[in-house]
């Protein structure tokens, strides 16, 4: 517990099942997945987020002190390493251990695993979110100097917050992915019909491989997935990430099982299927790649495939993710962080953020100096990835 002003309390809590669900959801909404209380409780219930993976669940709740009334809440994280954030400050921890200092572990407001960027935190809508956000960052500063760990961080927030974060010694990061948008397009062809006659040949040449392999793609949400699919899913998510890595992924079969459960509304899985390894006329289930969406937005998450196969990656995990923000009307399509392959298949390149909190006065200074000159980077690698966008005329982006 922390000592705030008169009038509000904030206290942390090992758990976010120690938190009621549906307060929670009340203060966060419903429409946004990576901030529901299910999501963080699959995490924990699977086993994925605790202080055995280095991700120490420790959130926040701010009450009013007269009444015992939650008012706003924040997801926290004890970090004792710096994987599966996906905003890298591994030359930070360098740089601390170099003087002798420890780095970890460290504060953490972020959605495990999901560099997808968005809402951060809930407050009541009755309070200035300015003001209950100021508490929100004294209180873990405060507790972070009790507890002597070296620095806060919050990652991916939403970017018409950053004007709020940005004060007491709190610094702003400035990061890029590439995201999708949809200009009102009202099939696939209406988006290929805005790029240069090569690039869209391009992109038709892919996709003709598909047919060419004999691949079948399938688009189900929620509860038409069986549960012999996402088994097969699980299977495929956790070979391709050791093929690619060496070791297996952040989350387990039983988190899988959880968010079918529990956030059905918020699944879209594109199945891949072919005929060529198969005895008789049935399909063989070969590849997949799972998404999440909310009202506007899809969000392309995990990918898997029992082999390789010429183009399946792009078709599945951005083509047809195209096709479904189109079909049912979403704005944008956040496909996942990193690879700049993406900007040639209509991909725009958008600017991100994150703020932090450094304790020592010295680390701080170094890293601010550092992050001014990584801005000039991120805003030149921006400028420049616009220029190879597939376009006809490059369209105008809140980037």
């Amino acid at each position: 517990m922390t000592n705030q002003p008169p009038s509000f309390i904030a206290s942390f809590h090992a758990s976010i099942n120690h938190i009621d669900r549906d307060r929670w959801n009340t203060l966060c909404g419903l429409n946004y997945p990576f901030l529901r209380h299910e999501f963080f409780s699959a995490m924990e219930s699977s086993g994925c987020t605790s202080k055995e993976t280095g991700w120490q669940p420790y959130h926040l709740t701010l009450k009013e002190s007269s009444t015992e009334h939650i008012i706003a809440v924040m997801p926290l994280y004890i970090k004792h390493h710096s994987y599966g954030e996906y905003v890298f400050d591994w030359a930070w921890a360098d740089a601390y251990q170099r003087h002798g200092r420890p780095y970890y572990p460290k504060l953490l407001n972020a959605i495990p695993f999901t560099p997808a960027q968005g809402e951060r935190w809930g407050i009541d809508d009755r309070f200035e979110e300015r003001e209950i956000l100021s508490i929100l960052q004294q209180a873990i500063t405060e507790e972070a100097t009790a507890k002597q760990l070296s620095s806060c961080h919050i990652l991916f927030f939403d970017q018409e917050k950053e004007h709020m974060l940005s004060h007491d010694k709190w610094q702003t990061r400035a990061g890029y992915q590439y995201h999708w948008f949809n200009e009102g397009f009202t099939c696939f062809d209406d988006f290929l019909a805005t790029m240069s006659s090569r690039k869209r040949k391009n992109i038709l040449k892919e996709r003709a491989k598909i047919h060419a392999q004999n691949i079948t793609l399938a688009t189900k949400t929620g509860s038409e997935i069986t549960t012999e699919e996402w088994q097969q899913f699980y299977a495929f998510y956790q070979s391709t990430y050791y093929k690619r890595s060496g070791h297996q992924g952040y989350l387990s079969a039983e988190f899988f099982t959880a968010i079918a459960d529990n956030l059905a509304e918020h699944i879209v899985m594109v199945q891949a299927y072919t005929s060529e390894q198969s005895d008789n006329d049935g399909l063989v289930f070969v590849a997949a790649a799972l998404c999440f969406k909310d009202s506007k937005t899809l969000y392309g998450r995990y990918w898997g495939c029992s082999e390789d196969y010429d183009a399946l990656h792009f078709e599945a995990c951005y083509y047809q993710g195209i096709e479904y923000a189109i079909k049912h009307k979403l704005t944008r399509f956040d496909p996942g962080a990193q690879g700049e392959h993406k900007i040639q298949r209509g991909f725009t390149p958008i600017r991100t953020f994150s703020s932090h909190w450094i304790e020592n006065d010295d680390f701080s200074q170094a890293i601010t100096r550092f992050l001014a000159q990584e801005k000039k980077g991120v805003d030149q690698h921006i400028d420049e990835a616009a220029q190879l966008l597939p376009f006809k005329k490059t369209p105008i982006k809140n980037n």
